[in-house]
């Protein structure tokens, strides 16, 4: 067995133009020569190798390899910005045309580089490629480009006709290629996006345990309590720079859907590297596994969850608390920790409670204002005026409602200097019991008491509207068909163009639809959903609805504290991300009555938001990546991801 120390064979293995003799000796190795890797540079005193009968003892190697990980320092202080992780392979710091090692921890011939999706290329492997990793009689005899593939594979998505096929065929891609499947989803991001995001993730996260193939990140239960430092440690990647995570109770707008929640952590971190270019290898998925509530859930054979009610109280919160103090002892202040689909009562505390000692973003809470408030910054370009001048009421009090009320209250205190507590008074919200008034106020959970005003109660929506006057409603709620053509014809008798957002997802959640909205106000409203709808043609005119999608902001905002080496997250950071989102809105998109931009451009939006949020972190002194680059938009450019595929040695 030949052993070798990571960063010692990179500088003699031709990474900095030397080691021809190693790269010799290596190809006339067997095929079956088993070549062992460490991930770090610390000294490899007591690692021991062995051999018996020309075989290789693999238990043995994997028992040295993870006594060595578990006492050598995990966060790397020299990991890199360019995507997001140290340059093992040489890729950051190597151009296009070079050559990189495309070794992992261990190759045992090119049947096995074949199944490794980081570097796998399928047909795309070059005639000298075949040659030097032994893959010579495992591929058909064609050399084809990675466009073809990508051609060719678009081709066989569009063959599906349901959608879940098609996530599944893209599932399958991303665990055999993961190149592929990143430009893949970057050249075709608009008829992709809601193939591998919502709609047809919340499908994938009911049916999760019928179609689970094999694991996509990590899944930490009561059972590992004690030891979720461990379980992190069993990884593979150290150089982590986010982690989204869910605990499963508040999946879109689907309920309580347990350890099936995964695909959501899943979606949106294959998004921060499609969208955002944050590297693969520095995301890390992770769904908390405290049971579900969900009794369907529980009596499906098929469940791959634990089979109880959920942990509530101090056993859920010294799981949660176990798993912060993990991931900041192992990855360090800088690691960028998202909360996804965490219900209310959860939701507010935990961004409360680890909001001033960790690097913690709610896309629930936060990405979903951040995104609205972009929406609404524009869409004063088609109404005229200012946020001040609008009235605002929502349907929905959780977390999305309160976050978008609470950021868009905070953006008008900024522009008109007026304090918080008034500029609230514009905005109203009802919940379940109705409007949210001051005599409700004693009953109210904590996050729903800025937002109760003096007003008699009222219970039913269409009543608040007729009364409070509002010129935009939002919908939050969860519940489908709630904005009724009743609701939707009073806004229309209120305003000349009302704006009308139904955000909730899945589509079948949406408080109405496109065609509903534009219909019922006389192709008057300015509608903006948070599943995206196809063009409605109402009247002789064809409208395109938006799409108030929060990957128009986390990926660029993730981006943006990674860049910056930020270590909080303010408030400040997402109204810069708002505005940077807004000011890309085009004048064409709003001739067609848009109030985002297109998906086609995301990378280039996200470049400016990450800009914008590494600007803000500069001047408020939490960013830690010093100097401050001259011009920051180029700069999150260059630490993008790259897809192409790079040639091997």
């Amino acid at each position: 067995m030949i052993s070798l120390n990571r960063s010692s064979f990179l500088s003699n293995s031709g990474v900095n133009g030397s080691g021809i003799n190693a790269q010799r000796q290596r190809r006339r190795s067997p095929a079956f020569v088993k070549v062992v890797a460490s991930r770090s540079n610390q000294d490899q005193k007591g690692r021991a190798t062995s051999e018996r009968s020309g075989s290789v003892l693999v238990d043995s190697t994997l028992k040295e390899m993870k006594d060595h990980t578990s006492s050598s320092p995990i966060v790397d202080p020299e990991s890199a910005v360019g995507g997001g992780v140290k340059d093992v392979y040489g890729e950051d710091s190597a151009t296009e045309d070079q050559l990189v090692t495309p070794w992992t921890v261990s190759v045992a011939s090119g049947y096995s580089l074949l199944r490794d999706p980081h570097h796998n290329k399928g047909l795309a492997f070059a005639e000298k490629e075949r040659d030097a990793h032994y893959l010579r009689g495992l591929l058909p005899p064609t050399v084809v480009s990675q466009d073809l593939q990508v051609k060719k594979m678009m081709h066989n998505i569009r063959q599906y006709q349901v959608p879940l096929q098609k996530y599944m065929a893209m599932m399958d891609l991303q665990e055999m290629n993961e190149r592929l499947f990143y430009k893949l989803l970057i050249e075709n991001v608009e008829e992709l996006l809601p193939v591998v995001y919502t709609p047809t993730v919340g499908e994938a996260c009911q049916k999760y345990g019928s179609i689970f193939r094999r694991p996509q990140g990590l899944f930490i239960s009561l059972k590992e309590k004690g030891r979720i430092l461990e379980v992190l440690k069993n990884w593979p990647e150290r150089s982590i720079q986010v982690i989204v995570v869910t605990d499963g109770e508040r999946i879109l707008g689907l309920g309580d859907l347990g350890c099936q929640g995964m695909g959501i952590p899943v979606g949106k971190l294959s998004l921060y590297t499609a969208l955002g270019g944050v590297r693969p290898s520095a995301c890390l998925p992770v769904t908390i596994d405290v049971g579900t509530n969900n009794e369907k859930l529980l009596n499906d054979e098929f469940y791959i969850g634990l089979r109880q009610r959920r942990a509530t109280g101090q056993e859920y919160a010294e799981l949660l608390h176990e798993f912060m103090s993990a991931v900041k002892q192992i990855y360090g202040e800088k690691v960028l920790i998202q909360f996804e689909d965490f219900a209310n009562h959860n939701a507010f505390d935990l961004l409360e409670k680890y909001g001033t000692t960790h690097l913690v973003f709610n896309d629930d809470i936060q990405g979903t204002a951040s995104v609205v408030l972009a929406g609404l910054i524009a869409a004063q370009k088609l109404v005229g005026g200012t946020l001040a001048d609008h009235k605002f009421l929502f349907l929905g009090a959780g977390e999305a409602g309160t976050g978008i009320a609470e950021l868009i209250a905070l953006e008008m205190s900024k522009q008109t200097g007026a304090p918080l507590e008034e500029t609230r008074k514009n905005i109203w919200l009802v919940d379940s019991k109705g409007l949210i008034v001051s005599s409700r106020k004693e009953s109210l959970q904590h996050f729903k008491k800025p937002w109760a005003h003096e007003h008699e109660p009222i219970k039913e929506l269409v009543d608040a509207v007729k009364s409070i006057k509002p010129t935009v409603l939002i919908g939050t709620s969860g519940v489908g068909r709630t904005f009724t053509k009743e609701v939707v014809e009073a806004m229309a008798a209120i305003n000349q163009k009302p704006i009308i957002l139904s955000l909730s997802n899945p589509t079948s959640q949406s408080e109405c639809t496109a065609e509903e909205a534009y219909a019922w106000s006389q192709g008057r409203a300015i509608f903006a959903s948070g599943s995206p709808f196809p063009p409605v043609e109402y009247g002789g005119k064809v409208y395109v609805p938006g799409q108030a999608n929060n990957a128009y902001i986390f990926p660029g905002l993730g981006l943006g504290l990674i860049m910056s080496g930020a270590i909080r997250v303010h408030d400040d950071m997402l109204l810069a991300a708002s505005e940077a989102l807004a000011a890309e809105v085009t004048q064409e998109n709003y001739d067609k009555g848009l109030i985002f931009p297109p998906f086609a451009n995301i990378r280039n939006i996200s470049a400016h938001i990450a800009a914008n949020v590494a600007a803000k972190a500069y001047e408020l002194g939490l960013a830690t990546r010093l100097p401050q680059p001259e011009d920051l938009v180029k700069y999150a450019e260059s630490c993008m991801y790259s897809p192409a595929y790079r040639n091997y040695r």
